[in-house]
């Protein structure tokens, strides 16, 4: 099972994240039949939610939303505050840009764009945020976006590691944020450690990555551990939310799709559930709006 762990440092002046999310994009890769930069990019951005929904409390929701001029043009992902995100990309089969070692490049497919996050809070009007992608890696895209939109200086590693056969092998990340009264000589020194730290593809592939990055952020035992919660690819579609879909479209175009097409197939974006509605049920659709 998939997971994050919230950590404080003993002196209380930083907090981290560290995730293990490795079957969550690797069950996103099942679902929408990912070629390997679309595999990294997608799940690259679904870590980016499960942080930021990691942020938040109660019944609210997150959208991270990439939309870009390059190969791929369009990623979204959406988190709640149980460790459960849905999320997509336009473009699933990209897969053509590696580096010199063979791993999956991502910057250069999505070019340049915007980095944007809803937060739905339940009130009348989400809140809306919007930076402009400085590099398409999407972790330094959120680092941005957190600094930038709201004032919130963060260091941010995520990745995704496949194996040969193009499988996900390891997906995960950290997310390090300094709390409001840390002293700014702590902070320098925090800093410094932090850019000295391995890269997170390296970490990741420890035999306990979750505990390397921790370790590499902090010094070993330098941070207490506040809680540990479950994350998970999960989509909270069904088909009695997709009737309400259909209803809505009003009496008349129902009809068409029973005379034209004897009935109707949705598939949800977000997962690639099928949902097939045949000609009576969209007759009790007509006549429950009667």
């Amino acid at each position: 099972m998939d997971k994050i762990i919230k950590t404080l440092s003993n002196d209380g002046y930083f907090r981290a994240y560290a995730l293990d999310a490795t079957q969550t994009v690797s069950e996103a890769q099942k679902r929408h039949n990912t070629w390997s930069s679309s595999t990294v990019a997608l799940g690259r951005t679904l870590i980016a939610a499960q942080m930021l929904g990691a942020n938040q409390k109660g019944n609210d929701t997150i959208t991270v939303r990439v939309q870009s001029n390059g190969a791929i043009t369009m990623i979204i992902a959406v988190a709640d505050t149980k460790g459960n995100v849905k999320g997509y990309i336009k473009e699933p089969n990209v897969d053509y840009k590696r580096g010199s070692t063979g791993e999956v490049l991502v910057g250069d497919l999505v070019g340049q764009g915007w980095f944007s996050v809803v937060k739905d809070m339940g009130l009348k009007t989400p809140y809306t945020g919007q930076t402009p992608l400085i590099s398409g890696e999407i972790g330094e895209d959120l680092a941005y976006y957190l600094t930038t939109s709201e004032q919130t200086p963060s260091a941010i590693g995520l990745n995704v590691l496949l194996n040969e056969d193009e499988t996900v092998k390891v997906a995960g990340g950290f997310l390090v944020q300094v709390m409001p009264d840390a002293p700014e000589k702590e902070i320098a020194a925090f800093e410094s450690r932090i850019q000295a730290m391995p890269a997170i593809s390296k970490l990741l592939q420890s035999y306990d990555h979750s505990k390397a990055i921790l370790d590499a952020i902090y010094g070993q035992d330098q941070y207490k551990i506040l809680s540990e919660s479950d994350l998970a690819f999960h989509c909270d579609c069904s088909k009695s939310r997709f009737s309400d879909g259909i209803q809505s479209l009003g009496n008349t175009e129902i009809e068409k799709l029973i005379t034209e097409n004897h009935g109707a197939e949705i598939i949800c974006q977000f997962c690639e559930t099928v949902y097939n509605f045949s000609e009576n049920d969209l007759k009790e659709l007509i006549k429950n709006d009667e």
